[in-house]
């Protein structure tokens, strides 16, 4: 007893310690200002340019489906419309906190109009913020498109009408906190390699590889990440990662998602699709089959088939792996 007792008494004093710097560091660098430099990027007024960005930004990068106002706006998609890009969706979680996405219109007051273009090149590459604050790597997978696809979407992003719609702040919890002080992807890129131009439209396993990697966000949906950190936990494109469900009208919020497995194993979704004709189809014409899922499939139908079919034979290319093969929903509680 008298040993416990010692070491009792020497265990509260450095336990408290810890704590106290442990809490000094959180304070100092959970939302620390990085001094990044920006990149010499600049926007076009060329038609095309603003064109391709257009496409990207409704279609394959899919900006559309948390920039807009609603997730109900976001839908209009089906009805020809192209919704503004006023931001403001709320992602909550019980343990990070909330998180807003941003106005993305020209206006000078509450939109990206306050910024430069490098600041927002700086963002999409590098996951800093305009301000200097780091953003989470795995929502803005694009450290690696191309030079003319970053100012592709600049540009298009420069064009539209200015609305004013101010986006609260995100708010972390304590938890947060924490977490967002120690774990990488809720620091800047430590690395960036861009092409500077994109692979050609065309249905190439090379040009599959960049959508899936660097514009549609494959991976951040159909890789398995650890629920605190958002580390990857699994195979990538393999599937396995439990996300709830998304507040789309008619959506049961009772029911959450298990992504499905996209690589050619025996049993995954992938293989659902006997040739490239019929993948194709699906994106273009197979709608949403449930509410909440969180597939952007109103984008993806504004894909080229000549894209979607790009997706088809880099998917194909990949290393069969293991994960999930049955129904992609779970009741939740």
């Amino acid at each position: 007893m008298k040993r416990v007792l010692k070491y009792l008494k020497y265990l509260v004093p450095v336990t408290v310690l810890l704590l106290v710097v442990g809490g000094i560091h959180v304070s100092r660098t959970w939302d620390r200002i990085y001094d990044l430099p920006v990149p010499e990027v600049h926007a076009s007024t060329d038609s095309a340019v603003i064109k391709r960005g257009e496409y990207l930004v409704f279609g394959p990068a899919h900006c559309v489906e948390c920039h807009s106002a609603s997730f109900a706006e976001y839908q209009t998609l089906t009805q020809g419309a192209l919704p503004p890009l006023v931001g403001g969706v709320e992602f909550s979680d019980p343990i990070l906190g909330r998180i807003y996405s941003k106005n993305l219109t020209p206006d000078a007051e509450t939109g990206i109009g306050r910024y430069s273009d490098g600041q927002i090149a700086r963002m999409m590459r590098w996951s800093v913020r305009p301000d200097g604050r780091a953003s989470i790597r795995t929502l803005m997978p694009f450290h690696n498109m191309s030079d003319d696809d970053v100012i592709a979407i600049i540009s298009f992003l420069r064009q539209q009408p200015p609305v004013r719609h101010a986006v609260p702040s995100n708010e972390y919890t304590l938890v947060g906190k924490i977490i967002k002080s120690f774990a990488p992807p809720f620091k800047p890129r430590d690395s960036v390699d861009p092409p500077p131009a994109a692979p050609a439209s065309e249905a190439t396993r090379e040009r599959g590889e960049y959508l899936a990697r660097y514009v549609g966000n494959c991976t951040g949906c159909h890789t398995q990440h650890n629920g605190l950190t958002l580390a990857e936990a699994g195979p990538q494109f393999a599937g396995g990662e439990a996300m709830d469900g998304l507040d789309f009208p008619g959506a049961d919020k009772s029911i959450g998602f298990i992504t499905p497995n996209i690589t050619p194993q025996d049993g995954s979704a992938l293989l659902k699709f006997p040739d490239r004709a019929i993948f194709i189809a699906r994106f273009k014409f197979g709608g949403r089959h449930y509410p909440g899922s969180p597939m952007p499939w109103e984008a993806f139908s504004r894909m080229s088939e000549a894209d979607i079919g790009a997706l088809y034979e880099f998917l194909h290319s990949l290393a069969p792996q293991k994960g999930p093969t049955g129904e992609p929903t779970v009741k939740k509680g």
